[in-house]
């Protein structure tokens, strides 16, 4: 699987964390910045990895800040994405098999390492369920 990620100065820990996580699974990984804990604004960051997703040129993306809420904002203004905010195991799992997201945002402050590596772990493994979701999957779409 290719995986864009891509977070701002306040995600940037995790995000070689998770770098490293996924390549150790064999996954292909496009990095998409920052490149290090200096400040930076993240909506160009996070529409790229966005972007990458929504176009097919990777298969999943993942994004990262302080707390996820806007880096999960901006990818979900991309059409196509469905970026699922999550802080759990259970939000991850739900995620995938409800809503077939094929992004996540998660938050360094507000949850650990292991926690995030977790979530990562949950998602990529998790199917979409189908059935009933589909069609609000494509109520979705056509929303946007």
């Amino acid at each position: 699987m290719k995986i864009a990620i891509g977070s701002d100065h306040a995600g940037f820990q995790y995000k070689e964390h998770i770098k490293a996580f996924l390549m150790e699974r064999g996954e292909t990984v496009r990095d998409c910045g920052t490149v290090s804990e200096v400040s930076v604004d993240y909506p160009p960051i996070m529409r790229q990895v966005a972007l990458a997703v929504a176009d097919g040129d990777c298969d999943r993306g993942i994004v990262l800040g302080g707390s996820g809420n806007g880096e999960a904002i901006v990818a979900n203004r991309v059409k196509g994405i469905r970026c699922a905010l999550c802080w759990s195991v259970e939000t991850a799992k739900l995620a995938r098999e409800h809503n077939n997201a094929n992004m996540i945002s998660m938050g360094q402050r507000l949850i650990t390492l292991d926690t995030a590596l977790d979530i990562v772990r949950t998602w990529l493994e998790t199917p979409f369920e189908g059935g009933r979701h589909a069609r609000r999957i494509q109520q979705i779409d056509q929303a946007g």
